[in-house]
């Protein structure tokens, strides 16, 4: 189902008779439309000239939209004056309406007017709001009942009119109450000072600070975001991301410079701001707009994410780009051009070439959703409409099963011709998308409209179907908890969201995408990855202490196989293995050696040892975890233990010797023997090396003496004493006096160690002696001579 959207004449402003004043200040543009916040008056800042013309005015809406003929409140003031710097809403009692209009100018002189129904607009009181008589307001904005300004505050000892230095402003708050009969200022509250020039951009509950296109290159790398309630400061850089976030406790803290030194050396790594044009989200974060026509929008924490990118190349510095939130709808208006843009997709959802050229946003009083242009002519609503065959907007999911469907017929398709998703549907070749996307309006609708059916060959594959229907609703349903919960609930809400989405990413095809989203899910939620991992695969230990597990083989191939290192890049995405290794290491460093061991023993069912398409037969899964063991950011003393572990339950050859050795630097000679013992039995080969090992270490020093009683044993059957002595004395330690005939030293090689080993090889049988031994053990050597017949 397509949208498609039209503009439509709401009020009319041609009539002389009601909006001539209006329409010529419009005309005269360029200037600033506000709205008052409950909708009902319209605020026009004029900007040109000539000077007689009122600066601001005020004009009424009535109860279809309509705004009045003449204006309501007029106030001009001659070039002498100081510039505007900005008209604010504060909070005022109720009788005022609930709000009240803060007129702002550069010296920091400041008028707040109130309106009645009885009376109109009434100057309620002139005041100051900078508390110097040199100070110069750069920006200003209204949070609640709290006014927030940049100002400059010059040296005493500088010239008035000097230029402006890099840390001469000053970032300051001030609380405005607005009575009925009477108007006061509260404190000066420093929130910044020792700072550089700051337009300040006010969201309910937090202040952006952002960088003037004036200031140093040098700090304008980085934002600010100011929260009153917790006086807290975060910084944040669009290339970097979050970079700190801080309390200001007392004065010295609220020092800019200071506050630069925490990351001082981080500022020559990050990107300069490319910021055009900022304004801020109903949802409380901020709107930037790139010179390369990019739209992000800036979290109060810190994060930001793409929304959208206008069309028409870069963007020059005298271009207007409008931008207004209504409801999920996002409006940026560029060249003519409107667009409309879903916030949570960043989908487009109309593009409209306006006629117009001076076109303001104007919000609509009681409708948040209503998308309202103020032009000169008149005021023009833009309204949805949808296409015969269903009267609701076509769901976000539904869109996405087409999107998907173009993307995998597209890599299917040998034309080169691109398919599109109106294609898609209009072709009538692809029914799963189609029949996909009638079962899910149907299911997702289905409490809206029960009455609504479904096709006959359909309807058994909604059968099919409904219990991952089921799972996918609880999941949105769940989603929509953790957005909604208190900060207690968080955390097992959120182990519950990663529990379901690991095990829907387990049960698909792990492929690149599903393994970077894996990476970022034990990221971002560590332990609860971790417990959803565990439950996942059933990893318990038994009675006797040994791990087990009760998952599916085809859940094992995708935990051990996906794509490798050498395939997903070098981009910090690592296998599924890897992570559940790290996992283990983190929280269960003792099942680390059995869990290698239990998924050797897994995957051997599905694939060969030694074939090359598993994953043994690329790297093993010993050096893939004693990998994410060298990783590892500080070592202790159990991670020797642990390697260990790993090389002795991969149970191959060589990472046994490797154990061993490592086992002879340790000098731990108890555990070496031991190990000795139970893998001389593996294979003969492996037998005569380790033998072949500890016999050398045994040449060299004594501190295998007090176990010869258990090594001796070992020796393989095919070493003959003229090997054992050559191996002695390849090895026999080299001194550097003359030797002596009675050493008081005990660490020499003597006879009387070897006189056992050797007897037991000299008096053990040859191999010939096996091969002939049932001959020779004949009763009578040689055999009697038959007897002659005569």
């Amino acid at each position: 189902m397509e949208r498609t959207g039209a503009l439509r004449l709401l009020s009319d402003l041609s009539d002389v008779s009601r909006g001539q004043a209006l329409r010529e200040l419009l005309r005269e543009g360029p200037g600033q439309v506000q709205a008052s916040p409950d909708g009902r008056h319209v605020l026009v800042l004029h900007e040109g000239r000539p000077p007689p013309l009122p600066r601001v005015a005020a004009f009424q809406r009535g109860g279809s939209g309509c705004i009045g003929g003449d204006a309501e409140l007029r106030r001009s003031w001659q070039p002498p004056q100081p510039a505007l710097v900005g008209l604010l809403f504060v909070r005022a009692a109720a009788a005022l309406g609930s709000w009240a209009l803060a007129i702002v100018w550069e010296s920091g002189h400041t008028e707040v007017w109130g309106f009645t129904a009885a009376r109109g607009w009434q100057l309620l009181r002139a005041l100051e709001l900078c508390q110097g008589t040199r100070a110069r307001v750069a920006s200003v904005c209204a949070q609640g009942a709290s006014l927030v300004w940049c100002e400059e505050r010059p040296s005493l000892g500088a010239p008035s009119g000097t230029s402006k230095g890099a840390f001469r402003f000053c970032v300051c708050s001030r609380a405005l109450e607005v009575g009925e009969q009477s108007v006061r200022l509260g404190a000066v509250t420093i929130v910044l000072h020792n700072s550089p020039e700051y337009q300040l951009l006010a969201s309910p509950q937090h202040v952006f600070l952002v960088p003037s296109a004036s200031g140093f290159i040098t700090v304008s790398k980085f934002l600010l975001v100011w929260h009153a309630e917790e006086a807290r400061l975060t910084v944040t850089a669009p290339s970097a991301g979050f970079v700190l976030s801080k309390v200001l406790h007392s004065s010295s803290d609220s020092d800019f410079r200071k506050l630069l030194l925490g990351f001082v050396g981080l500022l020559s790594t990050l990107v300069p701001l490319d910021i055009h044009t900022s304004a801020l989200s109903n949802r409380g974060g901020l709107l930037l707009v790139s010179t390369q026509g990019t739209v992000n929008v800036l979290e109060p924490d810190g994060t930001q994410r793409h929304v959208f990118d206008l069309e028409g190349g870069p963007l020059a510095q005298g271009d207007v780009v409008q931008l207004k939130t209504f409801g999920d709808v996002l409006a940026c208006l560029s060249a003519g051009v409107l667009y409309l843009v879903d916030q949570n997709s960043g989908r487009l959802i109309e593009k409209k070439i306006l006629n117009m050229k001076m076109v303001h946003f104007l919000q609509s009083p009681g409708e948040e959703d209503s998308i309202q242009l103020l032009t000169p002519t008149g005021i023009y609503g833009f309204s949805f409409s949808a296409t015969e065959d269903s009267s609701r907007p076509e769901p976000c999911l539904v869109e996405m099963v087409f999107e998907e469907a173009c993307k995998y017929y597209q890599r299917r398709s040998l034309s080169s011709s691109k398919l599109t998703v109106e294609k898609l549907k209009k072709g009538g070749t692809f029914q799963a998308p189609v029949a996909l996307a009638a079962i899910l309006q149907h299911s997702l609708h289905q409490k809206e409209k029960p009455g609504r059916g479904l096709q006959d060959t359909y309807t058994k594959l909604l059968n099919t179907m409904n219990q991952e229907l089921q799972s996918y609703l609880s999941l949105e349903l769940l989603k929509t908890c953790v957005v909604g919960a208190p900060e207690t609930e968080v955390e097992s809400y959120c182990e519950e969201l990663v529990e379901q989405e690991i095990s829907r990413v387990l049960h698909s095809d792990i492929d690149k995408d599903n393994l970077a989203y894996l990476n970022s899910v034990f990221t971002s939620f560590p332990k609860a990855a971790w417990k959803a991992m565990r439950g996942c695969l059933q990893l318990q230990q038994n009675g006797d202490g040994h791990l087990v597990a009760r998952a599916t083989p085809e859940v094992w191939k995708k935990v051990v196989g996906g794509p490798q290192q050498d395939e997903v890049g070098l981009n910090g995405v690592v296998p599924l293995f890897e992570l559940v290794c790290t996992s283990l290491l983190r929280f269960k460093p003792k099942w680390l050696p059995s869990f290698v061991e239990l998924t050797q023993e897994c995957v051997s069912v599905s694939w060969a040892y030694s074939s090359k398409e598993g994953p043994e037969g690329r790297v093993p899964l010993y050096k893939r975890a004693l990998g994410v063991l060298a990783r590892k950011s500080k070592r202790s003393e159990g991670d020797d233990e642990l390697e260990l572990e790993l090389l002795l339950c991969s149970k191959r050859p060589k990472a046994v010797l490797q154990a061993v050795r490592l086992l002879i630097q340790l000098k731990r000679w108890q555990r070496v023997v031991e190990v000795a013992e139970k893998f001389s039995k593996v294979s003969p080969l492996l037998n005569k090396e380790i033998f072949t090992t500890l016999l050398a270490e045994f040449a060299q020093h004594r501190e295998l003496d007090p176990y010869l009683d258990r090594l001796w044993p070992l020796c393989p059957a095919e070493l003959t004493a003229s090997d054992i002595l050559t191996v002695i004395l390849q090895h026999l330690p080299v001194s550097q006096e003359d030797p002596v005939p009675f050493s008081n030293e005990g660490g020499q090689l003597t006879m009387g160690l070897l006189k056992p080993l050797l007897q037991r090889v000299v008096q053990r049988p040859s191999v010939q002696d096996e091969m002939y031994g049932d001959a020779l053990q004949s009763p009578t050597f040689p055999p009697p001579t038959p007897r002659r017949e005569h």
